[in-house]
């Protein structure tokens, strides 16, 4: 009872973890790279981008998966961009009011939100087949994962290009020249992204490696069949008969025959 119980909260949690790390929009997927290559130069417009993504992917996801039996199929994806469009402009109004100055740097790719890839994509193959819980969790894990990759990345770029970390300058650096202004262009852009991509797939295929030799190793150990030091099967050796077994046995056959 316990395990079917904690087996079920694994699954319901699924795709919140999954969203973070094995289905990465960025680096795993590789959706929506036109605005981590373009909102990216700086750490605060990738985290401000990824958290506003987030915010209409929770929404629109919810939205989505409250309405899929009732949107027609054949036009569930002008419907599914008509969600997405609202909650994109209601981010709009909340940041022009707010935050003037990040709206500004932000620019033209805050309106393209309602054609980011990421969020069509969520909507049509995850909230349009599954429950509220599961889209909003699916949501948040794939906006999350966003919004890391894009603060990573705006970081990464930030400290080699400008000598700064989240709009603080590291005085030193800038004096002693060190900044090289490339990574804060397009091109510099590209080559952190590509890195990037190839150390995280990497590492992540590293650690499900790491995970699943633990999956295997408990299994064996559950198996009820001893094992050596190496996971190698041990013979069993059984005891031969004494002579008094077998002449035991001989009568036993005797008297049921």
């Amino acid at each position: 009872m316990a395990k079917d119980a904690t087996r079920n909260l694994r699954e319901t949690f699924e795709p919140l973890t999954s969203g973070v790390f094995k289905n990465n929009a960025t680096f795993r997927l590789v959706l929506g790279t036109c605005p981590t290559l373009a909102v990216t130069t700086s750490a605060i417009n990738g985290l401000s981008m990824g958290l506003a993504t987030t915010f209409v992917l929770v929404c629109s996801n919810a939205i989505v998966s409250l309405l899929r039996n009732f949107i027609p199929r054949k036009v569930r994806i002008p419907a599914y961009i008509l969600v997405i469009a609202t909650f994109s402009t209601l981010v709009q109004m909340i940041m022009r009011k707010w935050l003037p100055d990040l709206y500004d740097s932000l620019g033209l790719f805050l309106s393209l939100v309602v054609v980011n890839c990421i969020l069509l994509a969520r909507a049509e193959s995850f909230a349009s087949l599954n429950p509220v819980l599961p889209s909003v969790l699916d949501g948040i894990g794939i906006g999350l994962g966003f919004a890391f990759s894009l603060t990573l990345l705006g970081m990464i770029r930030e400290f080699l290009g400008a000598g700064a970390l989240f709009g603080y300058e590291f005085t030193a650096l800038v004096e002693a020249g060190l900044p090289m202004t490339i990574f804060i262009l397009p091109a510099g852009g590209f080559l952190v992204y590509g890195f990037m991509m190839v150390i995280y797939n990497a590492a992540v295929k590293a650690v499900e490696n790491a995970l699943k030799k633990r999956a295997e190793n408990k299994n064996n150990d559950n198996d009820g069949v001893p094992k050596n030091k190496n996971g190698e099967q041990i013979p069993l050796i059984l005891e031969p008969e004494t002579g008094a077994d077998a002449i035991e046995a001989l009568n036993r056959e005797g008297g049921d025959a």
